[in-house]
């Protein structure tokens, strides 16, 4: 990816490394007022912090298990994001994330391995200038939807309204074949998968999972989770009899109110997590 003009690449990665900001920090504590660097400094530290909570309460919750990942949009530079290195989201720590570049680059080369399926991300942050966070998972209740035909994930109750009338399935075989392994693994299905979300808040993955986006790393978790809850409550409900869905505009008017109370799910999930943290 071509470097923008005065792009300075070894001062992003003394803001990105998340070991390199502690030591700096370190060396600082005491000796000057804050600058501008420093500030950037603890911007993309709290970031990373907050990233590493968000592994821990999805895998909390039941949205991801050994599989899945989380990104944020970089808070200082919103051409690249973090992510952590290839492992089990229950497992990150602040020095497992990484930053990635929207061509899924990563920053620092000669790292360690990286998610496969990083390219999910490049390419929703490169469309969607709004998204600040995106969640993907191979949540149980949510497949089955993916490869129904006939019967489409839609809000049931006031936590999913952001699902909106229907929640869109990504067909991969209609980029990549009948013999593919499912994967987003390069740009051009990573393309084709944003395509198919659109403007909207999730979209499903025919046989694989699905991928939320938020405008906050909080409400894509937020969202992540009610799209597992909304998926088990509308199996449940389709086995009673029909179902009465929430029409468009109670969809909106509910995911405007949650919106407002998304903190108060993060605090108790988080401390949830963290009492039962597996992380070293």
């Amino acid at each position: 990816m071509r470097r923008p003009e005065g792009f300075d690449g070894n001062r992003l990665r003394s803001i990105v490394w998340f070991h390199t900001i502690s030591r700096k920090s370190d060396l600082i504590e005491g000796e000057r007022p804050s600058t501008m660097s420093d500030i950037a400094s603890e911007t993309v530290s709290s970031a990373i912090r907050e990233l590493v909570d968000a592994n821990h309460i999805l895998f909390d919750q039941g949205v991801v298990d050994g599989f899945g990942h989380v990104s944020q949009r970089h808070p200082v530079r919103p051409d690249h994001f973090l992510l952590a290195r290839s492992m089990a989201p229950a497992l990150v720590t602040a020095q497992d994330v990484l930053a990635f570049d929207l061509d899924a680059a990563p920053i620092e080369a000669g790292g360690p391995a990286v998610y496969l399926e990083r390219f999910i991300h490049s390419e929703i942050y490169r469309r969607r200038p709004d998204v600040v966070a995106i969640v993907h998972s191979h949540s149980p209740a949510v497949v089955p939807f993916s490869v129904v035909s006939g019967t489409r994930l839609r809000p049931v109750c006031h936590m999913c309204g952001f699902l909106g009338a229907a929640t869109p399935v990504f067909e991969i075989r209609d980029v990549a074949g009948p013999g593919s392994d499912l994967l987003i693994r390069d740009a051009r299905l990573g393309a084709a998968l944003a395509q198919s979300l659109g403007q909207g808040a999730a979209v499903l993955m025919r046989g694989h999972g699905s991928t939320v986006v938020g405008s906050t790393l909080r409400q894509a978790v937020f969202r992540a989770v009610y799209t597992e809850i909304g998926a088990r409550l509308q199996s449940e409900a389709m086995r009673l009899g029909p179902v009465t869905y929430l029409t468009e505009d109670e969809a909106v008017a509910t995911a405007k109110t949650n919106d407002g109370q998304i903190d108060r799910a993060w605090l108790l999930w988080l401390k949830a997590a963290h009492s039962r943290s597996m992380a070293t």
